[in-house]
């Protein structure tokens, strides 16, 4: 079956992202804090290692309306992204930056005191928007100091908000043991094809927003012949049916790409209406993961 391309010039697109507002749950109160506002869509730069490679995608990003980087010190790019972003002739404060804090890094209070600062300095663009970390630490007993010194980062003044990565439902209900304010987003995989229900209603009880990586699977799953069948129906490309869906979730969503035609055509993702075709992507859900999952450890 062919797929026909979006027609971008026949219908209003978008110029920015529509934005949710994050914050923190105060485990005492029960209370929303540290409360600031970030786009649902963005950019996510994994695997953009080559010279260059990462600045030249997150200015493209931006050019075309990206207002949302997602990096991490994991990602060996954290200083081009900041690059881009100086280089850029958007203000500063409307671009919202995800950074992470390294698995090999949470190993205590210290180490992710000099971490952040580390990334805060690769980076280069003033306070880090979001900090999460990027899963949950090895070690049990570091959890508790680990998230500690996020919440003190977020204090000190050097990052608008914390959140986590790969975390399981089970994570998020320890972390009420140990925590003073719960994360404001837990970034885990979500597609079409790893629904994870469950999971997200578990970030949801916490007071977090949920934030989709891979929405297109790793492009395990690009070439699904129910996604095709969708795409076809809505005259967009699969990619975009997929990444829409992850959206329309109420998922915070991160395609990555460094191809400029893709960085387009993802971003225009955000105009399709999926209302006609909702009932198919509800059969597609098959618990499929295309990468790491951290969610299910210890």
């Amino acid at each position: 079956m062919v797929v026909a391309m979006f027609d971008y010039m026949s219908r209003p697109h978008s110029t920015m992202s529509d934005m949710v507002t994050i914050g923190h749950k105060d485990i005492r109160t029960g209370e929303m804090t540290s409360q600031v506002d970030m786009p649902m869509f963005g950019l996510g730069v994994y695997l953009m290692k080559g010279p260059g490679e990462c600045k030249k995608a997150v200015s493209h990003a931006i050019e075309c309306g990206y207002r949302l980087i997602d990096t991490a010190m994991a990602y060996g790019n954290e200083s081009e992204v900041g690059e881009a972003i100086r280089d850029s002739e958007v203000p500063r404060d409307e671009i919202f930056v995800v950074t992470k804090l390294r698995r090999p890094h949470a190993t205590g209070y210290d180490e992710v005191i000099r971490r952040c600062q580390e990334s805060l300095d690769n980076l280069g663009i003033g306070k880090i928007d979001l900090y999460l970390v990027h899963a949950p630490p090895e070690d049990l007993e570091a959890r508790s100091p680990v998230w500690r010194a996020m919440e003190d980062c977020l204090e000190r003044g050097w990052v608008r908000s914390i959140g986590v990565s790969n975390y399981g439902s089970h994570h998020l209900q320890q972390m009420k043991s140990y925590a003073r304010i719960m994360p404001a987003v837990n970034q885990i995989e979500i597609n079409p094809w790893l629904q994870r229900p469950k999971l997200v209603a578990a970030t949801k009880e916490v007071g977090a927003i949920p934030m989709a990586y891979s929405p297109l699977a790793r492009g395990h799953k690009v070439s699904d012949s129910n996604l095709i069948e969708v795409a076809s129906m809505l005259n967009c490309t699969p990619a975009q049916a997929a990444i829409k869906w992850c959206i329309d979730s109420g998922a915070i969503t991160i395609p990555k790409s460094s191809n400029r035609d893709r960085i387009e055509e993802n971003f225009h993702s955000q105009d399709i209406d999926l209302t006609p075709v909702k009932e198919y992507f509800q059969s597609m859900d098959e618990n499929y993961v295309s990468g790491w999952d951290p969610t299910v450890e210890p």
